[in-house]
């Protein structure tokens, strides 16, 4: 079966990046025994990634590079905040390295990763950790499949054969 919109697309990949020296390095992956899957078309995944995966079918194999700007974009040196020390009031202030998950005034949800710590502020990278960095991808499609009608109206894959209990 062909990958196209509201089929659940099981598969395999590596993900490399390249480190400081321009070599490229393993940073994830998805195994034929534990593969990602995920609703085509519906937004759960990079648009370019989807784009590139869109004329495959079962059992095709795909090695493709998304740039920064198609992937999560270029890194932003304006993302880099301070937020004061009392936005931490009542809890211990967080280790540099952390993620810590922040909400803004609309109620919209994301995380940040703790950089350094002031002496007033806790400063906070609100950069994806992937921005700026080129994606290289390499894997196989293991299935293609009509989604059920509950996962198109829930937005997800409910397992293996659409069977799934929340």
């Amino acid at each position: 079966m062909k990958i196209e919109p509201k089929t659940v697309v099981s598969l395999t990949y590596d993900l490399y990046v390249k480190d400081e020296n321009g070599k490229e390095g393993l940073v994830e992956s998805a195994t034929e025994e534990q593969p990602l899957a995920f609703l085509f078309g519906e937004g759960q995944m990079l648009p370019r990634f989807e784009e590139n995966l869109s004329a495959l079918s079962t059992g095709d194999q795909y090695d493709f590079h998304l740039s920064a700007e198609d992937a999560y974009g270029n890194y932003d040196e304006e993302a880099v905040t301070n937020l004061p020390l009392e936005v931490f009031a009542g809890n211990e202030i967080p280790p540099v390295g952390s993620i810590v998950p922040l909400q803004d005034n609309h109620g919209n949800r994301f995380q940040g990763q703790v950089v350094s710590i002031a002496e007033d502020a806790v400063i906070v990278d609100l950069n994806h950790p992937m921005a700026g960095q080129e994606l290289h991808f390499i894997g196989k499609i293991i299935d293609v499949r009509p989604a059920t009608p509950e996962e198109i109206s829930h937005g997800h894959v409910h397992g293996p054969d659409g069977h799934h209990h929340h």
